[in-house]
C-alpha cells in the first residue's frame, strides 16, 4: 500500500496516510482514462445548434425569371443557397452527443486517474479544511501553504465556506466525494483532498 504525507491548513507535515491500493494502487489503464474524458466531455454538449436549408427559409416560391433570354445565370429560386437570405447547405440540426459508458468502467476509470496523480505525486492530503468566514484572500493563503496553482479541492462535506472562498480562483475547482469524476482528476495538475474524503473515496469506490 502506498504511503502518502498528511499536511495541515498551514503546510506543515503533521502524519502518513495509508492508502487503499484497491482505489489508489491500480494498473492505469490509459484507454479507460481517454473514453471517460471523451465522453465527459461529449456529454456536456447540448446539441441544440440549427440553421435552417433552403426547404426551411421562407419565400423563394416563384422562379425568379425565366430561364432564357434574360442575360442572367438561371436561377429555380431566391432562397438557393447563393442568395442573400437563401438556406445554408448542409446545415447543422440538433442532435444527440452523449456517449455512454457503464457503471464499471466508469469506476475503473476513476481509480486509474487517482493512481497516476499518486504515483505522479500529484495528490495531496490535508488533515482538515475549514475556514472561518468565506475569504478568498483565506483560501489562497492555504493554497501558498502547501505549493499549489491548479488543483481540484475534494471535499468530505458540503463546505459553503470553503466552496464560495476557492469560487473566485480560475485555477481551483471544488468537488465532493459523490461528484468526483476522472475528467476534473486528469484536468487539474494536483488533487487536493481532506483526510476524511479519502476514506469516503474508498469506500464509495471501492
Amino acid at each position: 500500500m502506498a504511503n502518502v504525507s498528511v499536511y495541515n491548513m498551514q503546510g506543515a507535515e503533521v502524519g502518513k496516510l495509508e492508502l487503499n491500493d484497491a482505489i489508489f494502487g491500480v494498473e492505469v489503464n490509459e484507454n479507460l482514462v481517454h473514453e471517460a474524458v471523451v465522453a465527459h466531455l461529449a456529454n456536456q454538449r447540448q446539441g441544440t445548434q440549427k440553421a435552417k436549408t433552403r426547404s426551411e427559409v421562407s419565400g423563394g416560391g416563384r422562379k425568379p425569371w425565366r430561364q432564357k433570354g434574360t442575360g442572367h445565370a438561371r436561377q429555380g429560386s431566391t432562397r438557393a443557397p447563393q442568395w442573400t437570405g437563401g438556406g445554408v447547405v448542409f446545415a447543422p440540426t440538433p442532435r444527440d452527443y452523449s456517449v455512454s459508458m457503464n457503471k464499471k468502467e466508469k469506476r475503473a476509470a476513476l481509480r486509474s486517474a487517482l493512481t497516476s496523480r499518486v504515483q505522479d505525486n500529484k495528490l495531496i492530503v490535508l488533515d482538515e479544511l475549514t475556514l472561518n468566514e468565506i475569504k478568498t484572500k483565506d483560501m489562497v493563503k492555504v493554497l501558498d501553504a502547501i505549493k499549489v496553482e491548479k488543483a481540484l479541492i475534494v471535499l468530505d462535506s458540503l463546505d459553503q465556506n470553503v466552496i464560495v472562498s476557492a469560487r473566485n480562483i480560475p485555477s481551483i475547482k471544488t468537488t465532493q466525494v459523490g461528484t468526483l469524476n476522472t475528467y476534473d482528476v486528469m484536468k487539474y495538475d494536483t488533487v487536493v483532498v481532506t483526510k476524511k474524503a479519502v476514506s469516503d473515496i474508498e469506500e464509495v469506490y471501492a
